[in-house]
């Protein structure tokens, strides 16, 4: 196996050594970002007069033909991605490709890599994140007015609207976009330059280099830099915590498509089959989005098991570093396009949603809503209601049920004007708190989600 080191050894490795030790599969994932480091560097180079001129620009237009080529021109039976590069790059242009490594070293190279990596990475999160909520916005204003059945403890609780659920979900990811922007904020440092460790003699121009890549500014300690994978850590704990809301979303529209339910027809284009239940229609994405958040999440601690250790300066540890970020990145984009394609596609059954709402006893607090504002103090409306529901119970009826006679029965001290309120579509309209499911309270909402939505990045949300 081809490497960029050995003069000082005497034998050659163990086949054993060398295949547990490459990295080349997974390095394949930022072939490009290694050549966009490597470009800058070079101009760096020759402008300092490190190299010559002509020797920068030749060794950059090695690099642009490699670009041009692809990742199935390198050789592969490799150590590193570093090392695919700068092999083709001398069967291109010869010998001088042996100065593109001056005054760096793969310690800086990889930090620097992986970080270009990251910042890509984040552009597309942030574009999907956007796109999600956008379609959320889109059908939080449809179903504004839908009735359906609010959840605590996954029971029946109080009676909300499509429309007012699915905008919670907008708020999620709005966090989840302000995060990954101060991700990208403060990852956004280049250690290119840092050498291996102490920075190098060479007449480096490290502000050069990292204004010409697009970071804010050098990472001001060498030691550091090639230390430092907190960024990754970070990137690890935003794609869990998007996951986390992705997941949850996935379980409900496992939860709301099973005939218990009936409130939703998931696409077929995002369902399967059975083979041997001809009639069955499983969610297998959003199961699979639940399941495979285990290992985000996961991938977060393997990092953290990791770096717990290691003292300050590279060490080979951290090859593992890479493995569970481009894990969890893939599994983010992708769960973020299926739940769009999942919502995008859903057939909500709405009066399948509203008429479930009807004898839940889920206007109870309504009651002892009204019975508050009659004077009479919460904790003993509280109680009321609760009798008013267990003489239901008995009766076999419902809340909406009550007539005039059966609540003097019931309840002789509530007030015959109480049954009023009994109503699911009132319940929801006289909730105009605000973050409420009241038509203006939601109004509001939605206005301000679309202020949001249609500013460019992930403002607060105040």
């Amino acid at each position: 196996m081809k490497k960029l080191w050995g003069g000082a050894f005497s034998e050659t490795t163990a086949e054993l050594v060398d295949r547990f030790g490459q990295s080349i599969e997974t390095d394949l994932n930022f072939w490009q970002e290694d050549i966009i480091g490597s470009v800058a560097h070079v101009r760096m180079l020759g402008n300092q007069g490190i190299i010559t001129l002509e020797e920068a620009k030749l060794i950059e237009g090695g690099l642009e033909k490699i670009h041009e080529e692809g990742p199935e021109f390198l050789h592969l039976d490799v150590e590193d991605i570093h090392t695919a590069i700068e092999i083709r790059l001398h069967e291109l242009i010869g010998d001088v490709a042996g100065k593109l490594h001056t005054a760096r070293s793969r310690n800086d190279q990889v930090a620097t890599d992986t970080r270009l990596y990251l910042h890509n990475e984040l552009l597309i999160v942030f574009d999907l994140i956007k796109k999600l909520q956008g379609l959320l916005l889109e059908q939080g204003e449809k179903y504004r007015d839908s009735l359906m059945p609010g959840y605590t403890h996954q029971q029946r609780a109080q009676p909300i609207t499509l429309g007012f659920h699915l905008m919670a979900h907008f708020w999620g990811l709005q966090r989840n976009g302000w995060r990954a922007e101060r991700l990208f904020e403060l990852a956004n440092y280049s250690p290119l330059g840092s050498a291996a460790l102490a920075g190098t003699s060479f007449p480096i121009d490290r502000n050069a280099t990292a204004a010409e890549l697009g970071f804010t500014a050098p990472i001001p300690n060498a030691l550091d830099a090639t230390s430092d994978r907190s960024y990754i850590l970070d990137a690890l704990h935003l794609c869990g915590l998007i996951m986390i809301d992705l997941s949850r979303i996935s379980q409900e529209l496992v939860l709301f498509s099973g005939r218990e339910f009936g409130f939703v027809k998931l696409s077929d284009s995002v369902t399967t089959g059975s083979s041997i239940m001809p009639q069955k229609r499983n969610p297998d994405m959003a199961e699979l989005i639940r399941g495979r958040t285990g290992r985000a999440l996961a991938n977060w601690n393997t990092l953290a098991t990791t770096m717990k250790g290691l003292p300050l300066g590279y060490n080979r540890d951290t090859q593992e570093d890479k493995p569970p970020l481009f894990d969890s990145l893939r599994k983010v984009k992708d769960s973020l396009k299926l739940v769009h394609l999942m919502l995008e596609t859903a057939d909500w059954q709405l009066e399948r949603m509203a008429s479930s709402v009807r004898g839940d006893f889920s206007t109870a607090t309504d009651l002892a809503d009204y019975l508050a504002t009659t004077g009479i103090p919460f904790r003993q409306a509280h109680e009321i209601v609760g009798k008013v529901v267990i003489e239901c119970n008995t009766r076999g009826c419902t809340l909406e049920d009550l007539t005039p006679e059966m609540l003097a029965n019931v309840a002789p001290e509530v007030p015959v004007e109480a049954l009023s309120v009994l109503q699911p579509e009132g319940s929801v309209q006289r909730r105009e708190s605000l973050g409420g499911p009241g038509p203006k309270a939601l109004q509001a909402q939605l206005e301000h989600a679309r202020r949001l939505w249609e500013t460019s990045g992930f403002a607060t949300v105040a």
